[in-house]
């Protein structure tokens, strides 16, 4: 039998901007056998969703795309028109993205969005449709399906958005599902379940063809790995082989850069494993201490009765899923939010239930690295402005310490005249590092700060938070749901349910022989690599 998919010297170019066409795939050749799933891995402009969505006529605004074979389904779309390609989305192939509350339509319930699958593709009639919209919603294991149709995507979370997501893609039972980064972002049992629906859809005779930077993600669920590198596949082959014995450096580099408890105490920047320098917690000087926390909205508890001490140097890791009270509690910390008891110090001075100007004067002691920097700048400043900014320095000095810090996070004074919109992702938080390291705070809350960053840039910005704490003693709060991170970064772990601290203590201890069922719970639902 045909392979499903079959692809020949893809090439797909996008306008440049007065320097000509730019490629973004350049000769890429590949099969989809019936029933198999194939994973696309590689770092943000690999090219590996540009490649998946060239499948579906969807590679980009503006963009050119030609092969010499490109056969989905047993049709040839070398030649496809766009009313084409509208037959074959939805009927031969299903698309699911990675962030469902902009694919789904907020104007539209989630069975109207199902719906109108069903009606463009003939799929049943106008009395059989809301039966099958809920039998849908049910096959993805949404709960209460027959509410939920009746729902808008902003009143789902964001693992119910993406079953709702899937459950449109496959409404007109397509025997080909691609799936773009469906899981980025995602808390650890929501992912685990995702993939166990995926597995199930694979199961019922689906192929899939999966896209991802996260390549324990790939390890339990994929036949073959392709991995691409600037717009080329440098290496593909059986899923085992790829993973334990890669034969491209780009390959072993990204291996080596997932966090993992095999890599504490080393650089994933570097695939030789260099150990990273030694840092001084020094237990005794304790710079944030939370006593009894609780903060309720209406009538859920947030954050109920929750205490940690965060000592020079030391990382304390935070983690649990969405909903845990994790985040209320980092903006408790940083003054921004009042508890409705409980109190917190920052050092040895009251930090809660004082006035602001009372806070004011300390609070270059405590900064913030958030998970999305881009949201954080003025878009109208530039680096230098950014940076500048909370230093309160004027003229050359200014200019001199600006460069320093940039230095300090592995940029140049190349970037001072740039805006946030010029820079790669990973740019961008060294940008927001660089500004919270100026002031040389004594805290630095880091809320999910690598969780939107492929793995190689997430390595080097771990390593890089790694050094400035053994550097200069910055102590961090470091709030993740990524399990690996905090296991190869953190010192001591708060693990975060229904707002309260379940457990608690060394991450080796924790991670190790975990006492809660919770903690349990959260570690089996963990993507391991292949050993």
């Amino acid at each position: 039998m045909a392979p499903l998919v079959t692809v020949a010297d893809l090439r797909v170019t996008f306008p440049g901007h007065g320097t000509g066409p730019v490629p973004a795939v350049r000769g890429v050749s590949f099969t989809v056998e019936r029933g198999e799933c194939v994973a696309i891995v590689g770092e943000s402009g690999s090219g590996k969703s540009v490649t998946a969505r060239s499948l579906v006529g969807l590679a980009g605004p503006g963009a050119e795309v030609r092969a010499s074979t490109l056969d989905v389904g047993g049709s040839d779309t070398t030649r496809f028109t766009d009313r084409d390609w509208r037959r074959l989305r939805g009927r031969v192939a299903g698309l699911v993205l990675q962030d469902a509350l902009v694919s789904l339509d907020p104007l539209n319930t989630v069975g109207q969005e199902i719906g109108e699958v069903l009606r463009t593709h003939g799929v049943g009639t106008a009395a059989t449709r809301d039966a099958r919209i809920t039998a849908l919603l049910d096959a993805v294991h949404v709960p209460e399906p027959a509410v939920r149709a009746k729902q808008y995507p902003h009143q789902l979370s964001g693992g119910l958005r993406q079953r709702a997501l899937i459950a449109s893609a496959i409404a007109a039972d397509p025997p080909l599902l691609i799936a773009d980064e469906p899981t980025t972002a995602l808390d650890v049992t929501v992912q685990a379940q995702l993939l166990r629906l995926l597995a199930e859809r694979r199961a019922a005779g689906s192929t899939l063809l999966l896209v991802s930077h996260d390549l324990a993600v790939v390890a339990g669920i994929a036949d073959r790995v392709l991995v691409m590198h600037d717009g080329v596949i440098v290496e593909q082959g059986p899923t085992g082989r790829i993973l334990t014995a890669p034969e491209h450096d780009y390959t072993r580099m990204l291996l080596a850069a997932v966090p993992t408890a095999a890599s504490r105490g080393h650089r994933l920047s570097s695939a030789a494993r260099e150990p990273l320098p030694p840092a001084a917690v020094e237990p005794d000087r304790v710079v944030l201490r939370a006593e009894g926390l609780h903060k309720h909205y209406g009538a859920r508890r947030a954050v109920d009765d929750v205490s940690f001490t965060l000592a020079r140097g030391e990382i304390l890791g935070v983690v649990g899923e969405s909903g845990s009270g994790k985040t209320t509690v980092a903006r408790i910390a940083l003054g921004l939010l009042e508890p409705d008891g409980g109190t917190v110090h920052l050092g040895d001075r009251p930090w809660t239930g004082v006035p602001e100007r009372r806070r004011r004067p300390d609070r270059r002691r405590l900064q913030v690295v958030s998970q999305d920097p881009l949201s954080s700048f003025d878009p109208r400043y530039t680096v230098e402005k950014l940076i500048a900014e909370p230093l309160g320095l004027r003229g050359a000095a200014r200019r001199d310490r600006v460069v320093e810090l940039l230095e300090r996070v592995g940029l140049s004074a190349a970037h001072l005249g740039r805006h946030p919109r010029a820079l790669s992702g990973g740019q961008r938080q060294r940008v927001a590092i660089a500004r919270a390291v100026g002031p040389r705070p004594d805290v630095l809350v880091c809320d999910e700060p690598v969780s939107a960053l492929d793995v190689s840039v997430q390595a080097q910005v771990l390593d890089l938070l790694a050094d400035l704490r053994a550097a200069d003693g910055t102590a961090l709060l470091f709030i993740s749901h990524d399990l690996g991170v905090i296991h190869h970064l953190a010192d001591r772990v708060l693990v975060m349910h229904d707002g309260r601290v379940v457990e608690h203590g060394p991450v080796e201890d924790v991670f190790t022989r975990p006492d809660h069922a919770y903690t349990r719970t959260l570690l089996a639902a963990l993507p391991a690599l292949a050993s």
